[in-house]
């Protein structure tokens, strides 16, 4: 039997479909309902659901800009309760961003008490802070109660709200937007509001206008916190015809003179979006961790404006090469990705290049207007109706007292009455025309409107204003027909609305000024770390325990240097502050320290691990100075290895670089400096092996190549030498020790070899 559509449907009923359907369509509708009502913004009026019913409630409650403030915590209260059903955690900070003159260009909320600040500190609570509109806000909402926009219930039926607001300027790109919904996201840059206005005019006067000279009127973004765009020109205009790009920011800087050839750098404006404080913690942790050895401290002396000083290490410093080197290392240069993605028409996703922005904000304009004349039309067409019965009861007042004063139904007698004097309405879209006196009838209206007519307004002065009125709606209307008959009207009244606002809020207002302004990238190239640091002589000292310092000078390596209890020295070297000092682990990796960054030599020191990511299992096996051009070999405690080109260990990050592949139970155990001819090697066996150095094979990393083959034991100990010079050593006595003929101990690589000279060292070292 067929159900009745009316029926009450039967909530106990199960039906039966495949969970991937299931999921599918119900995750669809979700992420529909992400995309066109909480996450995208609006192409007409720039604002996403949540920002336009704050709005529309604080209109709602007579928040106006010259009037007074409201709590916050009824401001939000209002909202969730009417219009939108979600937490009032969220509703209030999308209200107080709106207040946020460094988040918001063009503020949409005035906010009275604390609603937090460029140091990224959240507002005070709701029921601490005041709010109410600005005048940007009003003119978003202009024309609200003029038919302007359609409205559709709130989401329990028991109110109404704007669909869209009329907004008098072009809010989305004039305020900028962000969010993150199913699958697509948006982020839009804020923009200066008269360079708008400008590019809306040009494109209402040429439609087609290039995309090159929209630019020259809207050369880029305007950012709250102002900065300079280091973009090129051509990379801003691909962004803003495709709708995605990305703009460089950097934060402004100036040179102050201390005198004494003493200076330092003075930050006053920082990127869009980065937090204050948090750029001070980035710029402290590089000066920590010596990424910029330029600089020297930073102290931020911001009061009401930013104020960030940067100290450079000597007053040779070049400024440009420091700024550089912090653009690269920290937040004071980021990248502002552009992604326009926005609804078009409310209800469309689309990626909208510059144009079509500007193009759909107009064309809503446009429909603005139309509604509103048409609802004035309206009003004035009831007015003049109106008014035609005041001008009757006027030509006939005696017949029209006597009516009310004697008749039980007033009205419909007035209605009745055929009255002379009376002139018809319009029958067209043409003006009235007042024609002679002649013979009418009253509508309901005029009657109703007779009957409501106070008796003082029966004098002879109120009847001229009542014609003058008249007259003066008849020529309205007469214009108000003529701008919905012409395009041309049309297109010109908006261009007069937009130059009001640009009287607003241009460029000649303290809020209409650009903040942000353009410049070349001015790249630094690459400059060696070395390069940048003033060269001293240091001694390197490090302890068996791993604790390293660089003490001043060149001091003597046999002294003795102090060691925290139980520790004792392992390596000492001379070194700059310029070289790179380069450590090889057990666990086959080079790590990379710079000699400017090593720790002074006051004290102990540091743990090498806290400078470098080496397990707390491996071990030191050299600290060496970096040459460039010198080949190393490397070997593991297995007995193989291969020669290595010092450009290979360098490595550029904590981490270190894997040079020498090592198997589960097998260390890294020798780097040693590939100086001569042939390779000697000597086992855990005292077995001694001679080869050419040719037969080892150069490689950047891998396992390596058998130096000698073992039946028991391992690698112990290797050398490079020169044929011709021999082979020596130190015996125990410290007697130095010559074997000039090496025949007996030459052989094949992997080969065994053969036992140790006499007198050979009894721990199988060579050195």
């Amino acid at each position: 039997m067929a159900q009745d559509d009316d029926a009450t449907p039967d909530l106990t009923a199960t039906v039966s479909e495949p969970l991937r359907r299931a999921l599918g369509s119900r995750y669809l509708q979700y992420a529909l309902s992400t995309i066109m009502h909480r996450a995208l913004p609006d192409a007409r009026d720039g604002l996403k659901p949540v920002h336009r019913r704050i709005l529309y409630a604080m209109r709602e409650l007579k928040l106006a800009s010259n009037g007074g403030f409201r709590k916050s915590a009824k401001i939000t209260g209002d909202v969730m309760g009417n219009y939108h059903p979600h937490g009032d955690a969220a509703i209030y900070d999308a209200m107080a961003r709106l207040a946020q003159d460094f988040n918001v260009r063009y503020p949409l909320v005035d906010g009275q008490g604390n609603f937090g600040n460029i140091d990224g500190d959240n507002p005070a609570a709701a029921r601490y802070t005041e709010a109410r509109m600005t005048k940007a806000a009003e003119a978003l909402l202009e024309g609200l109660s003029e038919n302007a926009v359609d409205f559709r219930p709130n989401y329990d039926g028991t109110l109404s709200e704007p669909i869209v607001l009329p907004a008098a300027f072009p809010n989305l790109l004039a305020n900028g937007a962000s969010g993150i919904a199913v699958g697509m996201a948006t982020n839009i840059p804020p923009h200066n509001l008269d360079e708008l206005v400008e590019g809306c005019l040009a494109l209402i006067a040429t439609p087609d206008l290039p995309d090159e000279d929209l630019l020259k009127l809207i050369p880029g973004p305007d950012f709250p916190t102002g900065g300079v765009i280091v973009e090129p020109r051509d990379a801003i205009l691909s962004a803003y015809q495709t709708g995605r790009g990305a703009f460089r920011l950097r934060a402004r800087w100036q040179i102050e003179d201390l005198g004494r050839g003493q200076w330092q750098i003075v930050v006053t404006e920082i990127p869009f979006q980065v937090p204050k404080s948090r750029l001070i913690e980035k710029l402290a942790e590089v000066i920590q961790t010596r990424k910029v050895p330029l600089l020297a401290d930073v102290r931020d002396e911001s009061a009401d404006d930013v104020r960030i000083v940067l100290e450079p290490k000597s007053r040779s410093v070049d400024p440009e090469l420091l700024m550089g080197m912090l653009f690269r290392n920290s937040d004071l240069e980021t990248r502002f990705s552009l992604n326009m993605n926005v609804l078009i028409d409310g209800l469309t996703p689309r990626v909208c290049g510059l144009r079509e922005v500007l193009r759909a904000f107009l064309d809503h304009r446009r429909e603005v207007l139309q509604r509103r004349s048409q609802h004035r039309l309206d009003k004035i067409d009831h007015r003049l109706e109106v008014l035609e019965g005041f001008i009757i009861a006027y030509l006939n007042l005696d017949r029209v007292i006597d009516i009310i004063r004697y008749d039980e139904a007033p009205r419909d007698a007035l209605m009745r009455e055929t009255w002379g004097g009376t002139f018809p309405r319009a029958t067209s879209e043409k003006d009235y025309v007042t024609p002679a006196p002649g013979e009418g009838e009253l509508t309901e209206v005029q009657a109703e409107s007779i009957l409501n007519m106070r008796l003082r307004s029966l004098r002879r002065l109120e009847e001229i204003e009542l014609r003058k009125e008249r007259d003066a709606l008849l020529e309205e209307r007469a214009g108000l027909e003529d701008l919905l008959a012409s395009e041309k009207l049309q297109w010109a009244r908006i261009g007069t609305q937009l130059r009001d606002v640009q009287r607003d809020f241009g460029k000649n207002t303290d809020i209409g000024r650009r903040r942000t302004d353009f410049a070349e990238a001015g790249e630094v190239e690459d400059v060696p770390m070395e390069a940048m640091i003033e060269r001293e002589p240091i001694t390197v000292v490090c302890s068996k325990m791993g604790w390293i310092r660089a003490m001043k000078g060149h001091l003597a390596l046999d002294q003795a240097f102090k060691f925290k209890d139980g520790d004792e020295g392992r390596f000492a070297l001379h070194a700059e502050t310029t070289d790179k000092i380069v450590l090889f682990g057990s666990n086959g990796r080079f790590y990379t320290l710079l000699g400017a960054n090593l720790p002074g030599g006051r004290g102990m020191g540091e743990p090498v691990r806290l400078m470098i990511d080496l397990p707390n299992e491996a071990e030191i096996i050299d600290l060496f100075t970096y040459a460039p051009g010198v080949k190393l070999v490397v070997a593991s405690s297995a007995g193989d290895g291969f020669l290595v080109p010092g450009e290979e260990i360098i490595a550029q990050t904590r981490s270190g670089k894997q040079v020498l592949n090592l198997k589960d139970g097998v260390r890294a155990l020798i780097c040693r400096k590939a100086t001569g001819d042939h390779l000697a090697v000597v086992g855990e066996n005292r077995k001694l092996l001679v080869f050419p150095l040719a037969e080892l094979p150069e490689m950047g990393r891998g396992k390596g190549v058998r130096l000698q083959s073992y039946k028991d034991g391992g690698l112990s100990d290797l050398t490079t030498i020169t044929l011709a010079d021999g082979l020596s050593w130190k015996d125990p006595a410290g007697r130095t020790r010559l074997e000039s003929d090496l025949t007996e101990w030459m052989g094949k690589r992997a080969s065994a070899g053969r036992m140790a000279p006499r007198g050979f060292p009894r721990d199988n070292r060579f050195a």
